[in-house]
């Protein structure tokens, strides 16, 4: 049987090397599992240590996907194994060990291009996003789908979305709308746009390339490498509704929000009417959390978001909305959840908190202090 993730290195002109990490289940649209969290973490950790490897490049097997998101399938039949309110392990190190992936992308000390092809989703979103350089296909499909699972959007989703433009970010987050290329280069998810064909022929430039081991000069080559294989990127879906998005989202209240987004199912544009009915069905408690998150985090440090998403995360875990969404969208897939509370109105800040609360003793769990050294 294949390694889920496999790796591999290239030799440069300059004669420095580059990483080749490479997402292997493509028959599971390359679901990000533990097992492949704890392959790819060290292995990056290797190369960042290692000065004769002048950058990395991630990408993922098969034709459909880069990453379809989390294995969340597995969190949900761990939490069938514990008693109602007991944290999985399985969870506890899962999101941990998601999180400090995540952290070591977004402060890699070397060039990291992320090739992301394809479907796009969730925790894929997550890996591409922190890459120094992120070059997605133009057929792209791009989401933070997690209000369908009673989740929210984690792996820094919070953050990243918070500094879209406009309140596009919480538009996406509420509504788990798909998104494409466009859309991503305009909300900083993604660089170049670049033919999924092509990827054999930016390897090979980037074994021709004189690289010099410094970061920021490195960076800048492989900026001016990808320009030559950039091609026009597909009018953004945001862009074009803006309008739209812009007078449903600019309310004062989430209740307000809700509102305009359950009028928005009316709408004679399919794309937002979808996104609008999208809403309606996922769970309340993951738009309050998610809205309630995405305000505390509108100045927050990176470390920061991601501890407080993991004690979100672990939260949800405990909360019968998560392991409900799962089973209804991805287990017994009925897409009939029921969630608890089945409305907006009896989300309380009780119930917030208690999600958000720590459930571990002593020091943080994700204590990035020297991350990319220990």
């Amino acid at each position: 049987m294949s390694a889920p993730v496999t790796f591999s290195t290239f030799t440069t002109a300059s004669g420095h090397s580059f990483g080749h990490a490479v997402l292997n289940n493509p028959a599971a649209l390359n679901a990000l599992t533990l097992p492949m969290i704890d392959l790819l973490d060290p292995q990056l950790k290797s190369w960042a240590e290692d000065d004769s490897i002048a950058g990395v490049v991630l990408s993922a097997a098969g034709d459909k996907a880069f990453c379809a998101g989390g294995d969340v399938v597995s969190l949900h039949h761990a939490s069938k194994r514990v008693e109602t309110g007991v944290v999985p392990p399985e969870a506890e190190a899962f999101f941990e060990r998601e999180y400090r992936l995540d952290y070591r992308i977004h402060t890699y000390p070397k060039p990291i291009l992320c090739w992301a092809h394809g479907i796009v989703m969730g925790g894929g979103v997550g890996l591409m996003v922190g890459a120094s350089h992120r070059v997605v296909s133009p057929n792209a499909r791009i989401a933070m789908p997690e209000i369908h699972i009673g989740l929210y959007p984690d792996v820094a989703g919070t953050w990243f979305l918070h500094r879209m433009p406009a309140r596009t970010g919480l538009f996406l987050a509420l509504t788990g709308a798909i998104i494409n290329a466009g859309d991503a280069l305009i909300g900083n998810w993604a660089d170049a746009v670049v033919p999924h064909d092509q990827f054999a022929t930016v390897l090979k430039a980037l074994a021709q390339t004189n690289w010099t081991g410094q970061f920021n000069q490195d960076k800048a080559v492989l900026s001016e490498l990808l320009k030559q294989f950039e091609v026009e990127a597909p009018t953004g879906l945001l862009h074009t509704h803006a309008e739209e998005i812009d007078a449903v989202m600019n309310q004062k209240s989430l209740a307000d929000i809700d509102q305009s987004l359950r009028e928005l199912q009316q709408s004679e544009v399919t794309w937002l009417a979808k996104a609008a009915q999208a809403y309606a069905h996922g769970s309340p408690t993951s738009a309050a959390l998610s809205f309630e998150l995405m305000n505390r985090h509108a100045g927050a440090d990176l470390a920061d978001v991601l501890r407080l998403e993991y004690q979100a995360s672990i939260g949800c875990c405990v909360h019968p909305d998560f392991p409900e969404g799962v089973r209804a969208l991805l287990v017994d897939k009925d897409k009939s959840p029921k969630w608890k509370p089945s409305n907006l109105r009896e989300v309380t800040t009780t119930i917030l908190d208690d999600i958000l609360r720590p459930r571990f003793q002593g020091p943080h769990p994700l204590d990035f202090k020297n991350s990319n050294q220990n």
